[in-house]
């Protein structure tokens, strides 16, 4: 194929080399925003008396029937292109003749590919926000059915204090909750469009990029045309976002292997997220939610690669930035692909509640209710914290429960104990007491769902 860029030289590369400096294996996906930027491009150099209006709806119609044909799959992308842009362009010379080639008028595939690779990542991450809503919902209808299933909360691994199953939940709701802030605040500075900054230093033609940003959408232009070719700070912020939710879902994913090992039994996946052994016939493996923490290292990869392709780069376009495309797609589609198979994986999980309860009744995580019993009845903190610690380490000896202890043999410890003492280290009571904002009693944990709910359905009429 023919280079649109001869003249300066033949044009004609080694053929290695030609390979290596194309990007169309990986920019082609862009089509569709390269062609309605061209389309609007075109619109606004008619409207400035650049080209005629006649010029304009020949390309316009020529560039609308290429993108028909290559989505009924009529017109294949050729690898043989250097790129996207010069794809698009030379097929559409070649339908419409040399009006074509004024298409290019007034600006430089420097912009041109910035103002595709901003309007491709605007249409993924509407796709990803609207995927974490759904995995936000998903955690609040968890939340809600399991809404009187107590656990043992950890801490360092260890059991640690009693808490609801849902209560535990929803802590991962809100993360996703500031994963989708950080998503729109990301999204929200990359939406000004750079075309007509042109190679760098803007056009000796007198072109309206406001007209083109209002056509695509866009909340304003770059306001420096350096700034506007050299800019990819929207790919490392956005790279950036999908490592922390990737982060969320990792923690997540290990929380859900642990659960569902046999040494916990919290948790049961059902069988179309796990797989078997080839040796092991007893073995139901957690694959899914292990390929979810193990692709965590993958987007980090991307982050890391887009950060040090940019570190060293002086302004204003180099070549270096065309390696910021298959990171930054690769980050796109993991995220979505993690939570494409996370929230049904979730959503079909079955709680053991019961197993969950007889681990509460074995941790002695009701310890801190007991020290807080006789501190509201007068013993300094640190005395009762002393002395619940050594009654702990007796029940360990004789394995026994704080329960198991009679009324008596606790008044020769402390004359504070009282039959009281019971009902205040119930597990439903250390639950139910801890009703502090936020908490994770029964009514703040019902506070928290129905705020969780209110938010998907503000954040859903946005979609």
């Amino acid at each position: 194929m023919q280079k649109m860029w001869t003249g300066r030289t033949s044009g004609e590369m080694n053929e290695f080399a030609d390979d290596f400096n194309s990007s169309i294996g990986f920019d082609k996906k862009m089509y569709k925003q390269d062609i309605c930027g061209s389309i609007a491009h075109a619109t606004m150099l008619a409207n400035q008396k650049i080209i005629t209006a006649e010029d304009r709806d020949l390309i316009i119609g020529g560039l609308s029937r290429i993108l028909v044909d290559i989505e009924s799959g009529k017109l294949a992308i050729s690898d043989d292109a250097e790129d996207i842009h010069m794809f698009v362009e030379a097929e559409l010379t070649e339908r419409i003749g040399n009006v074509g080639k004024k298409l290019h008028t007034a600006r430089s595939r420097n912009d041109q590919v910035a103002l595709d690779l901003r309007m491709y990542l605007r249409d993924e991450n509407v796709i990803i926000k609207k995927m974490l809503l759904q995995l936000i919902e998903t955690i609040a209808n968890k939340a809600s059915d399991n809404q009187n299933v107590i656990m043992s909360g950890y801490t360092h691994l260890q059991r640690a204090q009693p808490i609801l199953f849902a209560h535990h939940l929803l802590a991962y709701a809100q993360m996703f909750k500031r994963d989708l802030s950080r998503l729109n605040d990301a999204v929200d500075r990359m939406n000004y469009s750079p075309l007509g900054s042109c190679a760098l230093a803007g056009t000796t033609y007198d072109t309206n990029r406001q007209m083109v940003a209002d056509l695509l959408k866009f909340d304003g232009i770059t306001e420096n045309s350096i700034d506007g070719v050299s800019d990819r700070d929207f790919c490392v912020e956005l790279l950036s976002c999908y490592s922390i939710i990737m982060m969320h879902l990792s923690r997540f994913s290990e929380e859900i292997i642990l659960w569902t090992s046999s040494e916990f039994g919290y948790c049961q996946l059902d069988d179309a997220f796990t797989t078997g052994s080839s040796i092991m016939p007893q073995k139901k493996n957690s694959d899914m939610a292990e390929l979810i923490r193990g692709k965590t290292g993958r987007v980090y990869g991307d982050l890391i690669g887009i950060l040090t392709v940019l570190k060293g780069l002086p302004l204003a376009y180099n070549k270096d930035m065309q390696e910021d495309k298959e990171g930054i797609f690769d980050g796109v589609k993991t995220v979505q692909d993690c939570l494409q198979v996370f929230i049904p994986m979730l959503e079909s999980m079955k709680v053991l509640k019961d197993n969950m309860l007889q681990s509460c009744k074995t941790g002695f995580i009701n310890a801190t209710d007991m020290a807080d019993y006789l501190t509201k009845k007068g013993l300094p903190f640190r005395e009762a914290y002393k002395l619940v610690g050594s009654i702990v380490g007796k029940c360990v000896e004789k394995k026994i429960t704080l329960e198991d202890i009679k009324l008596d043999e606790y008044k020769q410890m402390c004359d504070l104990f009282d039959k009281d003492l019971y009902n205040e280290i119930a597990l439903e009571t250390c639950v139910n007491k801890r009703n502090s904002a936020g908490g994770t009693s029964k009514s703040q944990v019902m506070m928290q769902i129905k705020k969780i709910m209110e938010f998907v359905e503000n954040e859903k009429s946005l979609y």
